[in-house]
């Protein structure tokens, strides 16, 4: 499986690639058990602070899903094959500890935008196309798509995306606050790794903690997610990471942060 999906590493960032450059990095069962092992793989290895993840070619970050493979299920076995395993690994990423970048390097149709819904942040080519076209086929997103969305965009906008399912270009995405950013082609990955370097230079105790209290919290009621915020911030507060940059910044020196 390991043809699948890659690992690169440049210093502390990882780059997973989906590798499917001739089905356009569409997801099936066996690329889906490849992610889960690259992304388990690097939340286990200390070393690694950021994590971005992009299609291999140029065609496509993930087109979607294997069509024909949707078309010879029925819905108890999707149930419990290839819609658990979506849900299991899309999960696992939205709450990677680490914080995770999507270079998006062409077309992310349907599971291509349920994946990088379970990413943290966005950045696209110029190029790249969006969309949730599952209702053209007679069906509706089902790999977190129609939950993750509604909590990220306009209510309205994203009833829109998944009623007509049509397509959006970068620019926009980017307009409803789908991605983060739009880029050159070219200067895709340029802009990608400068981000994971700038975040990868933070404490990676810290970022843990901030991105479980964002996690945590937006699914709770707004008394209860305060409470949680300052009961972590004074955890935050317990950490050796924390005083090195406040002592740093009355010092006027860089930061030295050691996850501790």
């Amino acid at each position: 499986m390991a043809d699948l999906v890659k690992i690169d590493r440049e210093g502390s960032i990882a780059v997973i690639t989906i590798d499917r450059p001739a089905t356009l990095n569409a997801l099936d069962m066996k690329t889906l058990d490849a992610l889960a092992t690259a992304v388990s793989d690097c939340d286990r290895d200390p070393e690694v602070k950021v994590v971005v993840f992009t299609g291999a070619g140029d065609r496509a970050f993930v087109a979607g899903g294997d069509i024909a493979d949707l078309n010879s299920r029925q819905g108890l076995p999707h149930y419990l094959e290839l819609a658990e395993k979506l849900h299991t690994v899309f999960r696992a990423i939205e709450l990677l500890d680490k914080p995770t970048i999507a270079a998006i390097n062409g077309w992310a149709l349907g599971g291509g935008t349920e994946l990088l819904l379970a990413i943290d942040l966005r950045i696209a080519a110029q190029s790249a196309r969006f969309g949730l076209p599952e209702i053209t086929l007679g069906l509706f997103p089902g790999a977190g798509g129609t939950q993750r969305l509604i909590r990220q965009v306009p209510l309205c906008k994203a009833k829109e995306l998944m009623f007509m399912g049509s397509r959006l270009t970068a620019a926009d995405a980017e307009r409803i606050g789908l991605i983060n950013k739009v880029v050159a082609d070219a200067d895709l990955m340029t802009e990608v790794m400068s981000m994971a370097r700038a975040i990868a230079e933070k404490s990676p105790l810290v970022l843990k903690l901030l991105k479980r209290t964002l996690n945590d919290g937006a699914d709770m009621p707004l008394g209860a997610a305060l409470r949680h915020e300052q009961a972590m911030i004074g955890l935050v507060l317990d950490s050796a990471d924390a005083h090195e940059g406040c002592t740093a910044f009355l010092e006027k020196r860089p930061a030295q942060f050691r996850g501790t």
